[in-house]
């Protein structure tokens, strides 16, 4: 496969994984703004802070942040190349680039996720239309995964669409715990409080991990199996260690098409063996934040070795 082949596929998943995650991330800036007295400017700073979007928010909008600006640049502003607009808009235009290589139902659930998109967006969201714009969004984001996974062959095309979600899902996951547990809370006084319980509750439905925490773990929403789940535990989808496994699996796939192991694939297995093996107490003693931010880290230059070791640009 040409490597500007593998390149538009992994950017295309990236892509679309990413719009539905700025989605959720909406949808839990709203939610937990619900839970504060008065301004919720800090609340919404976290979220464009989780987004990696707030220092083109200050560049184009200023220095005050309202919840109508913050929702607005993270949905569809032309100017944010991570608004879920931006991110439909790029997937659309890696999927014509690969469109050879991917299915004709695969080609049309990423248009039709993009003519959604371009219609549902074309103006302001008011605030009561705004929930169900967003489930919108998610589920016809979702469409394109579902028909990969149902007409796609198991080959290499299929491994790079794999590998760029799981890496931007994995992404995801780390900074929705950072900013919960770093920037959110008001004071330590806070933890194991009502308002803790109700941001932890709103970081489990962010990554839709509701219903499997509670099959998994009870009612009781503790911070330690909170974390438990979201970074170690391997039955939940969009954990850190569910998806550096995947990205290892898959990169074994294309090891064994092309023979020999390549530099990403011995860094991906060293973040899991390193990072992934330890027990929750560990990563609390690590430090919670300090262990999220060395994976940001990982998890960056896993995704520059990857582009590397597969020559993307040629």
């Amino acid at each position: 496969m040409l490597g500007k082949t593998a390149n538009g596929l992994f950017w295309m998943y990236r892509q679309l994984e990413r719009a539905e995650n700025i989605a959720r991330l909406i949808e839990t800036g709203q939610r937990i703004a619900l839970t504060r007295l008065g301004s919720t400017e800090e609340e919404w700073k976290s979220v464009l802070q989780t987004s990696g979007s707030l220092a083109g928010y200050y560049e184009h909008l200023g220095d005050e942040i309202t919840r109508d600006h913050a929702v607005d640049w993270l949905l569809r502003s032309k100017d944010n190349p991570g608004s879920v607009m931006s991110c439909i808009a790029q997937a659309r235009h890696n999927a014509r680039l690969v469109r050879t290589a991917i299915t004709t139902e695969v080609w049309e659930a990423t248009n039709t996720a993009y003519m959604t998109a371009k219609d549902q967006l074309a103006r302001k969201v008011a605030d009561r239309d705004l929930p169900g714009v967003l489930r919108m969004l998610r589920q016809r984001t979702g469409m394109v995964r579902g028909t990969t996974h149902g007409t796609m062959l198991r080959n290499e095309i299929y491994d790079f669409a794999r590998i760029g979600t799981f890496l931007e899902r994995a992404d995801n996951t780390a900074r929705i715990i950072d900013v919960k547990y770093y920037v959110l809370l008001p004071s330590v006084m806070s933890v194991g409080s009502s308002i803790d319980n109700v941001q932890w509750e709103i970081l489990l439905r962010s990554v839709s991990g509701r219903g499997g925490f509670r099959m998994a773990y009870g009612a009781q929403t503790d911070p330690h199996d909170i974390a438990q789940f979201l970074i170690l535990d391997r039955r939940m989808p969009r954990s850190l260690a569910f998806c550096i496994g995947k990205i290892i699996d898959n990169m074994a796939y294309l090891s064994a098409d092309y023979g020999g192991q390549l530099p990403c694939c011995v860094m991906a297995e060293e973040v899991q063996q390193k990072y992934l093996r330890l027990s929750i107490d560990e990563v609390f003693e690590y430090g919670l934040h300090e262990y999220i931010q060395k994976m940001l880290g990982e998890m960056a230059a896993l995704g520059r070795q990857i582009e590397i070791d597969y020559r993307f640009y040629e």
